[in-house]
């Protein structure tokens, strides 16, 4: 497999910056997801590793060699897109064997046959072998698109939305197939998603990409718990952290709206009455008569084993997760708080977590 290092990477196209700056470390046999929202420059950064683009500034390094004129076949590369890469009249045997019988690798029928095979018993699509593709379905394709990939085994995998075309089950399911696959294969993947579910089911680790930049990059676990600043904040997490501006007073919060909620101690040299953002997860936020805070009940989505409930606190839209048996109406009047020992404090210009500050 692979390790991959873009070192101060730049990317411009025309008076356009794509990518500015940027540092990635992908370690081998790593499941790295790139998160970003479109035009963050997800794509651009697969390109170039791909060896599609050539960088404007910086180094690629696979293995610690510099691949800047190494061409896309030589850098031996696997690409997944959400468009299926499928020859419609072959068969699916005939779209797994494509990638092997090209001149460059010359592998031997045996081999070709056997590699198809162990393939597609990994994927489950061993009677579809014989199907023309274009009779399958969104799923299956997909399923021969990974197939073709692993069949070569390359060095990366470097994979494009390849889930976002497909219905939520299907994309729940493969999520766990993939990354399963990735496990078993002890396979480089990079893998680019605006779905912050997929990066967090997913990733070993996670970069989150924000208009050309690397904000943040970390296990899951570790961005959810300590977001960098309020743009990873509300970008990892469903439902997204609730942001409360506000000051400090002593050991208390005191939101703009003008309630007052607890703090844990250990601030550190934050001052009263500096403008702070106060980040709680949903899960964090509780409901219970007599608590400081007092908002109406907005909407309640019931997920089966959980209910999202939409708070406002004057012009403060919160969210909470509650259990299935609450209940709750839209336009109750509740009281709430949170858990003081998980409140983040972000600065309130700049947004950067006080933890991250130098």
């Amino acid at each position: 497999m692979a390790h991959i290092e873009l070192k101060g990477i730049t990317k411009t196209f025309g008076q356009h910056t794509a990518l500015r700056n940027l540092d990635l470390e992908i370690a081998d046999g790593e499941f790295f997801v790139l998160l970003g929202q479109t035009g963050a420059g997800k794509t651009t950064t697969l390109r170039l590793i791909a060896g599609l683009e050539r960088p404007t500034g910086g180094r690629i390094l696979v293995d610690g060699q510099d691949v800047a004129d190494w061409g896309a076949a030589e850098r031996d590369v696997a690409l997944v897109l959400q468009q299926y890469s499928l020859y419609p009249r072959y068969t699916v045997r005939e779209n797994l064997e494509f990638p092997l019988k090209s001149h460059i690798r010359r592998v031997e029928p045996a081999e070709i046959k056997e590699r198809v095979d162990r393939v597609a018993k990994t994927l489950r699509i061993e009677h579809l072998l014989d199907r023309k593709t274009d009779r399958l379905s969104g799923g299956e394709m997909q399923r021969v698109s990974i197939g073709r990939a692993i069949v070569r085994k390359p060095r990366v995998f470097l994979m494009d939305e390849p889930l976002s075309a497909l219905d939520a089950k299907l994309r729940e399911a493969l999520r766990t197939e993939l990354k399963n696959l990735q496990m078993n294969l002890g396979a480089t993947f990079l893998f680019v998603t605006h779905d912050q579910i997929e990066a967090m089911s997913m990733g070993d680790k996670i970069g989150v990409l924000n208009n050309g930049h690397l904000v943040q990059t970390g296990t899951p676990q570790e961005i959810y718990r300590n977001p960098r600043n309020t743009f990873v904040a509300r970008a990892v997490g469903s439902p997204p952290m609730n942001l409360i501006p506000g000051k400090l007073a002593g050991n208390e919060a005191v939101a703009d709206e003008g309630y007052r909620l607890p703090l844990a101690s250990g601030h550190g040299a934050v001052t009263d009455g500096r403008s702070l953002t106060f980040g709680i997860r949903p899960e964090d936020l509780v409901l219970e008569s007599g608590a400081p805070g007092e908002a109406r009940v907005h909407d309640v989505e019931n997920h089966g084993v959980e209910k999202i409930v939409t708070l406002r606190a004057g012009g403060t839209v919160l969210q909470a997760t509650m259990s299935a048996g609450t209940n709750l109406k839209i336009d109750d009047t509740v009281r709430f708080s949170w858990n003081p020992e998980n409140v983040l404090l972000f600065d309130g210009g700049s947004g950067i977590s006080l933890r991250h500050a130098s």
